[in-house]
C-alpha cells in the first residue's frame, strides 16, 4: 500500500499527463479519498475539505477519473461513490454493494482465493478473446440496515 505522499506523487503525475495541473483543490479532494475509509459520495468529499465549492468538486472528480486517479462505483441509489483507484493505492478489493441504500464496503480476499479468481476469470476471458489486465468483483445484494 502506498502512502499518501506516493499518492499525490501519483496522482500529480498522471495529470501531467494528461496536461492537467495538480491543484490545490485536487489535492484536497484526493487527501479526502485517502483519509476515507470506504468509497464516499461528493457530500463526504465536501465535508472532509469544507473549503471546496460543490461545482468545482464535481468537475475535479471527473477530472480525477479520467486520469484514472479515482475510481467511480455506481450504486442503486442517486449518488454514486468515489474512492482512490487502486493502481494508485496499490491495495486491491472488492465491494459489497447495497441495493436499497447505496452503502460500499470494501472486501478484501485471502490471497488464494484471489488468484483462485483471477485464475478464473483471465480462462474465461481467453475463451473469449480477451486479454485482461485486472479484475473488479462487486457484489450486490442488501445491507443489515435496509433488510430489517
Amino acid at each position: 500500500m502506498r502512502t499518501e505522499l506516493e499518492i499525490h506523487e501519483v496522482a500529480n503525475d498522471r495529470l501531467r499527463g494528461l496536461d492537467q495541473r495538480y491543484t490545490q483543490n485536487r489535492r484536497a479532494v484526493v487527501t479526502a479519498l485517502v483519509e476515507a475509509a470506504a468509497p464516499v459520495t461528493i457530500t463526504d468529499v465536501l465535508a472532509a475539505a469544507p473549503g471546496l465549492a460543490q461545482s468545482s468538486t464535481y468537475r475535479n472528480l471527473a477530472v480525477l477519473e479520467e486520469a484514472g486517479v479515482v475510481h467511480r462505483i455506481v450504486t442503486g441509489d442517486d449518488h454514486a461513490r468515489f474512492e482512490l483507484a487502486e493502481d494508485v493505492t496499490g491495495a486491491h478489493h472488492h465491494h459489497l454493494v447495497c441495493a436499497s441504500c447505496g452503502l460500499v464496503v470494501d472486501v478484501v480476499l485471502s490471497d488464494q482465493l484471489e488468484h483462485l479468481l483471477h485464475d478464473e476469470l483471465d480462462a474465461a476471458a481467453e475463451r473469449e478473446g480477451f486479454v485482461t489486465s485486472h479484475h473488479r468483483v462487486d457484489l450486490v445484494g442488501h445491507c443489515g440496515d435496509c433488510i430489517e
